[in-house]
């Protein structure tokens, strides 16, 4: 021992100790560092959809709205792996243009989630130039195969454009454009709101299929589907017009 002692002094051997002990701790935290840094990249990949026809768009949102009518929502999509994933970009697989009816919550009735649905939303979802650009948007650069425009019963918007008469403020604007679909419906048995919101729905889906050059070339094309529904209120359920 005093051989030792006198070729190392205490500091030093101290410090030997010392460091055959933190070595392997050290190594361990590279590797524990190493392997969370693995994982994270792993989470926050971008965001990619797998690519789906029209129908296959519009089926797998029926098919979340049979789960949200019967109360069986599985809320996908809403993770915090999800979120992280969706910072680097988006890629909505579809386009709803609806009302903005605050019972009216289309990722809530169609069982979607973050990044799924590039919605657009105004009262009596009516078309003008920035509504359309916005769903060009969606399907040139976005490349969102369906358009789903969902009118919905006891729409306030549609009541106000079947009475009539004077509206306040800008509020006109809403009902001059819902006036087209009140006139064409007018005529029809039945309740002429509901009429009137199955028309403007229908409308609006004819009026898209035809805009050009992007909506027209891609319905045409076959890689853009664009259909109308309704929402019942009461029930959750959607129906798609014909």
């Amino acid at each position: 021992m005093t051989f030792y002692l006198r070729r190392f002094n205490l500091p030093s051997l101290l410090m030997v100790f010392t460091a055959a002990i933190l070595l392997p701790i050290g190594l361990l935290r590279v590797c524990a560092q190493e392997t969370n840094t693995t994982a994270t990249r792993a989470i926050v990949a971008p965001a990619t959809t797998v690519s789906l026809t029209g129908e296959q768009a519009l089926q797998r949102l029926m098919e979340g709205n049979d789960r949200f009518v019967a109360y069986q929502s599985t809320h996908p999509d809403q993770s915090k792996e999800r979120r992280a994933a969706l910072v680097s970009g988006q890629a909505p697989f579809a386009i709803v243009l609806t009302c903005s009816d605050s019972r009216v919550a289309p990722e809530l009735f169609f069982d979607q989630g973050l990044g799924d649905l590039f919605v657009i939303r105004n009262a009596g979802n009516v078309l003008d130039d920035h509504v359309i650009g916005s769903i060009e948007y969606a399907v040139e650069h976005l490349h969102a195969s369906l358009v789903i425009v969902v009118g919905h019963e006891k729409c306030g918007a549609v009541s106000a454009a079947v009475a009539g008469g004077e509206v306040p403020g800008h509020i006109h604007s809403v009902v001059d454009a819902l006036a087209p679909a009140v006139e064409q419906s007018k005529d029809l048995p039945g309740d002429k709101v509901d009429n009137a919101v199955r028309a403007n729905a229908q409308r609006d889906a004819e009026i898209l299929t035809h805009v050009e050059p992007i909506l027209k070339e891609a319905a045409g094309s076959h890689n853009l589907l664009i259909v109308a529904a309704r929402y019942d209120l009461a029930t959750g359920k959607i129906q798609i017009l014909k």
